[in-house]
């Protein structure tokens, strides 16, 4: 199982078609950044239960040399989402018009980012060009994955009562057949609009008064001021100084700390001759650790009481260190829970490099799609609490948490790599196993993908936080683990419950490497 290598520039996404509409913009010439636009697109038409135009996005950008550009590209909750509003709701239900209760950014990020590309370029292809795969295949249709086809048959019977849904997802009143041909013609006609009209109607202009009319018909508490109000933020990333590099990854508000905290706090242990068992206990117990801060601090960069990047300071990670217990496992309370989103990474000539995520948050996200576009809504504002006093409660214009966190380094040796996965609380866990083996480890790039992983906490339909492994581990480890006190529970080989990861590297004799993961539709694409 070898990866991809390339000279030129390479493209990793969880769907081939998505790589190879990046792979077609780095052909042409486009940057690392412009392509990563025609795979956002390509990917919201072709994997739509996963991400979409209505979720949010956040974008690290790593420079051949000079800082990393971050941008946070996640919408703020809308002007009627107050408390009251939700006074006869014990908690934000997860689908409908009510879950639906944040703008959504990740348009707003592509547009920004190709404001990066043209500051950093001093040249453009055409919008249109950059949207025309995904216009094609929203209009022409597509092949259907397995991962679609069981998201909407095992979501069917929560969705299929709310707006929009039914005539958007289902044929014929069914869910879809794996491998039949899907037509999204309302979502080629909302990408055609942008492509006309430029990335910002999506929030200002025919496109934005469309979204809210429909906001307004379905009664989500989204108006068109909100949308108005909306702009895509450039920020600072976090980062962390570990002895193998710098490591980069997203400050709140996402749970960018939680990826940095592991890695930190696993570096002042030995992991590089750890076997499968110590290097499992260590990475989760330091998991349990980062929770817990992220958990303590992390909401609207507005409303932070703590230096989050202070956190990542050697001391304070050598003392949480200190409290990892190599014969016992700590006791875990309750995660955050799943999260289905994409990572995508894209490197081109120059030595540009995009670690990228876009997602709606649940499997079709509040399920509610807006008429006459296409659009599916997120229900990233479910992670709002309803109790006033609490971290995270509900404010109108406040930005939910994001377990979103797009991760990127720069290796003493010379090497710059981006990586990411899709899944909610187990992103972190899995940055941290493919790190750990490729960086640590020294196993090779594609291998420390497709090795077995694991996930402590909570997947779809279950409330059990077990430590769930899949069941390629020897059992010897899972002995070892359970005998420290782990509740492990087993899970089918290549389970997709594991995420989606992905992997680009830069080699320093220009050489690209990218690897993909064999859970997901997906392909690493180079030349």
């Amino acid at each position: 199982m070898h990866s991809n290598v390339s000279v030129h520039g390479m493209a990793v996404a969880p769907h081939h078609l998505a790589s190879q509409s990046a792979l077609a913009v780095l052909r042409e010439g486009g940057s690392a950044i412009e392509a990563m636009v025609a795979a956002a697109a390509t990917i919201a038409v072709v994997y739509p239960h996963m991400n979409g135009l209505g979720g949010d996005g956040f974008w690290l950008i790593i420079p051949p040399d000079g800082e990393p550009v971050a941008i946070d590209a996640s919408g703020a909750a809308g002007s009627l989402a107050t408390l009251d509003a939700y006074r006869d709701h014990a908690h934000i239900p997860h689908r409908g018009p009510r879950a639906a209760l944040t703008v959504a950014g990740t348009v707003s990020g592509w547009d920004e980012a190709l404001k990066v590309s043209h500051e950093m370029c001093g040249k453009a292809l055409p919008l249109s060009r950059l949207l025309s795969d995904a216009i094609g295949y929203a209009r022409n249709g597509t092949p259907v994955t397995a991962s679609q086809a069981s998201a909407t048959a095992s979501k069917l019977a929560e969705l299929k009562e709310v707006p929009g849904f039914a005539e958007t997802w289902l044929v014929d009143g069914e869910p879809p057949q794996v491998g039949s041909r899907f037509y999204q013609p309302a979502l080629a006609s909302t990408l055609t609009q942008l492509a006309e009209e430029g990335l910002d109607s999506f929030y200002r202009g025919p496109l934005a008064e469309c979204l809210a009319h429909g906001m307004e018909k379905y009664g989500l508490p989204i108006t068109l001021a909100d949308l108005n109000q909306h702009v895509a933020r450039r920020t600072t990333p976090l980062r962390l100084q570990h002895q193998q590099g710098e490591v980069w990854n997203l400050a709140p508000p996402t749970q960018g700390l939680v990826s940095l905290a592991i890695l930190g706090i696993t570096d002042c242990l030995n992991m590089a001759d750890a076997d499968d068992a110590t290097t499992l206990h260590r990475i989760v117990e330091a998991t349990k650790l980062a929770f817990g801060l992220r958990d303590a601090h992390i909401t609207d960069p507005r409303d932070l009481k703590t230096d989050i990047q202070g956190l990542l300071e050697s001391a304070k990670l050598q003392a949480l260190a200190g409290r990892i217990d190599d014969n016992q496992a700590a006791p875990w309370g309750t995660g955050k829970g799943p999260g289905d989103t994409v990572w995508m990474g894209v490197m081109d000539s120059s030595g540009l490099a995009v670690s990228f995520i876009q997602s709606i948050y649940h499997e079709f996200g509040s399920g509610v799609v807006l008429p006459d576009t296409g659009i599916v809504w997120q229900n990233r504002g479910a992670s709002f609490s309803l109790d006033p006093a609490h971290l995270l409660a509900l404010a109108p214009g406040k930005q939910p948490f994001h377990t979103l966190n797009p991760a990127a380094a720069r290796l003493h040796d010379g090497r710059v790599m981006v990586y990411g996965s899709m899944g909610g609380d187990g992103q972190p866990q899995t940055q941290a196993a493919l790190f750990t083996r490729y960086v640590i480890q020294g196993v090779p790039l594609q291998e420390s993908i497709t090795r077995p992983r694991w996930l402590l906490g909570r997947t779809w339909g279950q409330t059990s936080d077990t430590l769930k492994l899949e069941g390629r581990f020897s059992s010897h480890t899972l002995d070892h683990l359970r005998a420290l006190g782990h509740d492990v529970e087993v899970f089918p080989d290549f389970s997709e419950a594991m995420g989606h990861a992905g992997a680009i590297v830069r080699h320093p004799n220009g050489l690209f490497e990218g690897a993909f993961d064999p859970r997901s539709n997906g392909s690493a694409a180079g030349f």
